[in-house]
């Protein structure tokens, strides 16, 4: 066979990226699928509906599941995001300060807080605080102990959160600004912080999600009946029924907030790419 004979013979071609891509991605889906169905045929369904699913203990739980428990549950997270939003500006503003100790004590709050498990933070707040300062309560009772640990656990992820956000706003607005008249102060609030939280709306809704599961948390400063959430809620009847359906019915109504709120933040952030490009 000539040299000629061999360059007109067609070159065998591999797959191209696009085909590799499509095979990785049905090997995924075969794979996904292939799972899905052993859990179907192996898992004793019988079994997981008597532990889960007794449709008269989950009738039990309504209405107070949501007028007592989903109630409390949203408050908390509510209380607890307002106390952090607030404490999570002043340490941000702190840590954008020129000031060298306030950049110290925000940078030293940041790193406690975000490093620390939020169950010691409500351990903390539930009994090193009555210790410490014997005689006194923190307003609100209960609620004012949640908001105030929620609120110590979110400051310090907001605060990061809000920082980023000041600096991402063009530096040229706090100069107009101030070409304008305008004190720093002033400024700051009425130009820069606005504009910031356009751009940091969706990780901030993004914490909220995280606060309302760590509301949960709430069962270790010891609550009473009518202060129970959800998680607190589902245990205690999972334990006097003797099975699990309230735990399942307390995860539903996990999901019928989260679910929304985390739509909410897709939806930002996807509106976010689009006005960037």
């Amino acid at each position: 066979m000539t040299d000629t004979d061999t360059a007109l013979q067609p070159k065998k071609k591999g797959l191209t990226r696009r085909q590799k891509r499509g095979l990785s991605r049905g090997v995924q889906y075969a794979v996904f699928a292939a799972a899905v169905i052993a859990f179907a045929v192996t898992a004793d369904w019988g079994r997981l509906q008597n532990q889960f699913a007794q449709a008269d203990i989950a009738q039990q739980m309504f209405p107070d599941v949501i007028t007592l428990a989903l109630k409390n549950t949203v408050l908390y997270t509510l209380s607890g995001f307002v106390v952090g939003l607030v404490l999570g500006m002043v340490i941000a503003l702190m840590r954008l300060s020129s000031v060298g100790p306030y950049r110290w004590l925000a940078g030293v709050y940041i790193e406690i807080f975000r490093g620390l498990p939020a169950l010691l933070i409500f351990i903390f707040v539930g009994v090193a605080v009555p210790l410490a300062f014997p005689g006194t309560e923190i307003p609100g009772g209960t609620y004012g102990k949640v908001a105030l640990a929620l609120g110590l656990v979110s400051a310090a992820y907001m605060a990061e959160t809000i920082r980023a956000g000041i600096q991402a706003v063009p530096k040229g607005q706090m100069e107009a600004a101030r070409s304008l008249g305008f004190s720093p102060a002033k400024a700051m609030v009425s130009i820069i912080v606005p504009q910031a939280f356009r751009i940091i709306l969706p990780p901030l809704t993004n914490e909220l999600v995280l606060l309302f599961k760590d509301s949960s948390l709430v069962l270790f400063l010891g609550v009473t009946l009518e202060e129970r959430e959800l998680s607190k809620f589902g245990r205690d009847l999972a334990s006097t029924t003797a099975n699990s359906t309230p735990i399942l019915v307390a995860g539903l109504c996990y999901l019928l907030v989260t679910i929304p709120l985390s739509f909410v933040v897709r939806r930002m952030e996807s509106k976010a790419q689009e006005a960037i490009r």
